[in-house]
């Protein structure tokens, strides 16, 4: 017996409400061929394919910051989360080199960063990608985004490479 009153209640696949990162994603691989596996073209394939495995929950409790090697460094805010994301790791580097089409990161580390905690409770602005300009993209990044046929998630891809670069730099 079915009442008039009874509603409906829909559950929601966030992802699927993103097809433009699902497509960068799945793009990931070609990306990294298409590249020649550099250091710049991995690290930044290996921050994207974090931040998508985050989701947006996850993703103002731990953040990608580097590639060293094999292992992807991400930031977190406190020693909860440290415990929780390394009791899961073996599942999340099975889910992120799956992204990635190959298993390029072997290990996870958990750092806390101090400043994370105060960094993620402030309001986010939202901010446009800066607009890449072809002769501030090194010619290995810059072949390997013409893989991407989209023209806006070219532009995408080539803004994170180009950031994830500029920061590398100033770090030192």
């Amino acid at each position: 017996m079915v009442h008039e009153n009874t509603r409906k209640f829909e559950i929601r696949n966030p992802k699927s409400e993103i097809p433009f990162m699902e497509q960068l994603i799945k793009t990931l691989p070609t990306i990294l061929r298409a590249g020649g596996y550099s250091t710049e073209v991995v690290e930044a394939a290996a921050i994207a394919a974090w931040k998508h495995l985050a989701g947006d929950n996850l993703s103002n409790q731990a953040v990608a910051t580097k590639l060293t090697g094999k292992t992807l460094v991400i930031a977190i805010a406190d020693a909860i989360w440290q415990k929780q994301l390394q009791s899961i790791a073996g599942q999340l580097l099975f889910r992120l080199n799956s992204a990635l089409g190959q298993p390029l990161i072997s290990r996870l580390e958990f750092y806390i960063d101090p400043e994370f905690a105060a960094r993620s409770s402030q309001p986010s602005v939202t901010r446009e990608a800066p607009a890449t300009a072809e002769n501030e993209v090194s010619l290995e990044l810059w072949s390997a985004a013409n893989a991407i046929q989209d023209k806006q998630l070219r532009k995408v891809f080539l803004a994170a490479a180009t950031s994830n670069l500029r920061r590398r730099e100033q770090q030192g």
